[in-house]
């Protein structure tokens, strides 16, 4: 099998469940989508794409979950920069549409720090070893954001106290 022809599998097999994954960080669909197809961008640009590595899944959520972050590390120094300068009127934001849930919402407002170990552990289904691994943190820290991001989203939600029971 060819290298575009292994690629066309990689990316049916698993293009939407990273961009589940992404959105479920971002909140946005069309950044979850963006940063998905910049991570096959980039895979297939490696010589030999992924052919040396053992799961090209987990390198592409790595890619992928690596471009969000640098896309807020961007963001908030750009915030920073126009807010020093001068005051940013709020602009009034539509109401939310069928499209956007309680748990996105809630998501949306917890720290980032606990919206990626939440993701990866819940939505990615990974073990808390791989997403300290993921994210380069210890375990400890997986396992205590996860508690607290739990905590936070139960407090969100409401009527879902079993979240933090998980």
């Amino acid at each position: 099998m060819d290298v575009e022809e292994a690629m066309g599998e990689l990316y049916h097999a698993c293009y939407r469940r990273l961009v589940a994954q992404a959105y479920a960080f971002t909140t946005d669909l069309s950044e979850a989508q963006d940063v998905v197809q910049e991570a096959f961008a980039r895979a297939l640009a490696r010589p030999g794409a992924l052919a040396d590595i053992d799961n090209p899944e987990a390198w592409l959520r790595t890619v992928a979950i690596n471009l969000i972050r640098r896309r807020w590390r961007r963001r908030k120094l750009l915030d920073t920069i126009l807010l020093r300068d001068r005051p940013i009127t709020r602009v009034v934001e539509a109401a939310p549409g069928p499209e956007r849930t309680d748990l996105r919402t809630a998501l949306a407002a917890i720290g980032a720090a606990y919206r990626e170990v939440i993701v990866l552990h819940y939505f990615a289904d990974l073990p808390v070893e791989e997403v300290a691994e993921v994210l380069a943190i210890p375990v400890g820290t997986v396992k205590s954001r996860l508690a607290r991001g739990r905590a936070a989203l139960a407090t969100r939600l409401g009527d879902y106290t079993e979240l933090t029971n998980a």
